[in-house]
């Protein structure tokens, strides 16, 4: 070796060491807030799933029901919510149904009216702690 000429060097600076810590720290943080944001919006996921279920519950007990009893319904809301016998589903009982029965004009679906008619409409909104998850609506109609 001739003096005067620098040797290769091994290994890292400080400066290139603290570079490479930085960066995968950041990465760290972003898969942790990655990984929340994914949390949250499964949960969410779960939440509406659930619902759906509850929904169809009524849905189906509803279509059971005779005509003339459907209006009984209306403002009805079931905590611990209902299965389509009527037995409590306590696993849920952070869910509510609220089930809401409108007549509706023969002519005009859209249209509610006060008095009996051959067409009702159900709508049955599920919520989580007071707060609204879901919300379905369907005509029933006297046959």
């Amino acid at each position: 070796m001739r003096p005067g000429r620098y040797r290769r060097r091994q290994g890292f600076t400080l400066l290139e060491a603290l570079f490479a810590a930085m960066l995968i720290g950041l990465a760290i943080a972003a898969l942790l807030g990655t990984s929340s944001a994914f949390t949250m919006k499964n949960a969410a996921g779960v939440d509406l799933s659930t619902a759906e279920f509850l929904i169809e519950e009524i849905r189906e007990m509803t279509a059971s029901e005779p005509f003339d009893i459907l209006p009984a319904y209306d403002g009805q809301s079931y905590n611990p919510p209902i299965d389509v016998e009527k037995h409590l589903l306590e696993d849920f009982s952070a869910f509510t149904q609220q089930i809401q029965v409108q007549y509706v004009n023969a002519s005009n679906l859209t249209q509610t009216v006060p008095g009996p008619t051959d067409f009702v409409r159900i709508t049955v909104t599920i919520l989580k702690k007071d707060r609204p998850i879901s919300s379905a609506s369907w005509i029933r109609a006297r046959l």
